[in-house]
């Protein structure tokens, strides 16, 4: 079975076909998040602290750090800061410090700018996921060079120098040319986990069958582990969780592996825990019992984020116990 291995410091993560999901938690991304870009502008890391410990307590076991920002203030004062390949490479150096200081989890480390991946390895602890590679040439020659010398998985989106097709078979076409160029490099098929690319489902009615279909694909003529950015199927549509809750079992049913996604959403989480058990990916149910004292606790009158954090305070506290006694 293929099995897509990332390390922390202590901790290992493996994503598989007979693994748990793998939460990927998204949230430390400052596209579309002005107080986070301000604030990283700003030097100031408090809300990406606060962001790796709540997804963290709510189930994600992966985190994604993204450098994208754009630094509007200092743009002004310094043409440089236009760049983002004068941007990101710092930041993303910062940011992977700031969170491998504040949690022990494995890391994807997301920029379309190489330079900024490359220093987001230097920094990074274990080994880490490398957030992507597309099926453009140029892009290729320079990101699987990089999974090469530092002997790193990386995410492969299915789209090349046309854009992102509307056809499922195009998309499976530019995962195996990802894969196949890949070991080219010498970069075996379990460490390409491909992102076949979740269209919007208000746009396209097909776009859930397609996606299932294409994992089923990916799964089985190429072997390889799969992710999406799980809220894409429910953009410009009205209550969005309901729609993900729904779309992320059913994926799950299809073999996908993991997912880059918001953890501290219950609906998705519960959803998420139920799949697992329901796949026999949970043994006798233990994290869906321990999952549902988090439900039990959001009954009561926390919120999910809240009661997270104190059942993983709560089961910290009894292995640091264990720990003692041993």
């Amino acid at each position: 079975m293929t099995r897509t291995v990332l390390e922390s410091k202590t901790k290992t993560v493996i994503i598989g076909f007979d693994e748990p999901f793998c939460v990927i938690g998204e949230r430390i991304n400052p596209t579309g998040r002005k107080k986070l870009a301000a604030e990283l502008e700003a030097g100031n890391y408090d809300t990406v602290i606060k962001d790796a410990l709540e997804q963290v307590a709510c189930g994600a076991t992966v985190l994604d750090v993204n450098s994208g920002a754009v630094f509007t203030n200092k743009m002004a004062e310094d043409p440089r800061y236009a760049d983002n390949n004068f941007v990101e490479p710092p930041l993303m150096k910062a940011l992977i410090e700031i969170v491998q200081q504040t949690v022990d989890v494995p890391l994807c480390i997301d920029s379309s700018v190489p330079a900024a991946l490359e220093a987001g390895l230097a920094a990074c602890e274990g080994r880490p996921l490398l957030n992507s590679v597309t099926g453009e040439e140029e892009r290729l020659e320079l990101v699987l060079p990089l999974v090469k010398k530092y002997n790193v998985p990386v995410v492969a989106i299915s789209n090349d120098d046309t854009g992102i097709s509307p056809d499922p078979d195009v998309r499976f076409a530019v995962a195996k040319k990802i894969v196949e160029r890949a070991a080219d490099f010498g970069i075996p098929a379990h460490d390409i986990v491909v992102d076949p690319l979740v269209m919007p489902v208000g746009a396209m009615a097909s776009a859930g069958q397609q996606v299932f279909a294409l994992v089923r694909r990916l799964r089985d003529e190429l072997g390889v582990n799969t992710t999406c950015g799980a809220s894409n199927i429910s953009f410009g549509l009205p209550h969005r969780h309901g729609i993900n809750g729904a779309f992320l079992p059913m994926a799950i049913g299809a073999g996908m592996t993991s997912a880059i996604m918001n953890p501290v959403r219950q609906q998705e989480m519960e959803a998420i825990r139920a799949a697992n058990f329901l796949m026999n990916h949970d043994p006798n149910g233990g994290e869906w019992i321990r999952f549902a004292k988090v439900l039990e606790a959001v009954e009561g009158g926390l919120s999910f984020a809240e009661a997270s954090a104190a059942a993983s305070q709560a089961a910290s506290g009894r292995r640091g116990g264990r720990r003692a006694r041993a």
